[in-house]
């Protein structure tokens, strides 16, 4: 396992978000059903990647970007199905925040969708707290969002 420290325009990392979104439109029952947060993410603002990449493939992925002064949102993490359940996810979050403290970032905030109760489990195992609905995730019902101070 290697983790590598990169941006928002990586190949690598663009691959593995487009499986995320593929993953999520099934969920979803398809990307009409998402349209609405399609525009919350796009890549070009993430500045912070961190991928997770076994015998060069990229498992598990994701990043971050300015939300307020002081404040980091989390985007994009995701651990393809093969790699699931040896601890990716966790691991990503951790160097994320640690990234993001170096940068002077005392937050971070994220946002997923209701439906993600795994998802949800894992960031409160990892000290996030569920908060009112964010910036532009205020009046989406099927948004969960959460921070955590670091």
């Amino acid at each position: 396992m290697d983790i590598v420290f990169t941006d928002g325009t990586d190949p690598r990392f663009v691959e593995i978000c487009n499986e995320l979104d593929d993953y999520l439109n099934l969920l979803a029952g398809g990307e009409e059903n998402r349209k609405q947060y399609v525009q919350y993410n796009t890549l070009e603002h993430v500045h912070d990647v961190v991928l997770i990449v076994e015998n060069g493939v990229a498992a598990a992925c994701g990043g971050f970007r300015d939300y307020l002064p002081g404040t980091a949102e989390m985007k994009r993490v995701f651990t393809r199905p093969p790699y699931r359940r040896h601890g990716y996810a966790k691991t990503v979050i951790a160097h994320l925040e640690q990234r993001a403290k170096a940068k002077g970032y005392g937050k971070v905030v994220l946002e997923t969708g209701a439906h993600m109760q795994s998802a949800i489990a894992m960031y409160q195992s990892q000290g996030y707290r569920i908060i009112p609905n964010y910036g532009q995730y205020v009046g989406m019902a099927e948004s969960v969002c959460l921070e955590k101070q670091i």
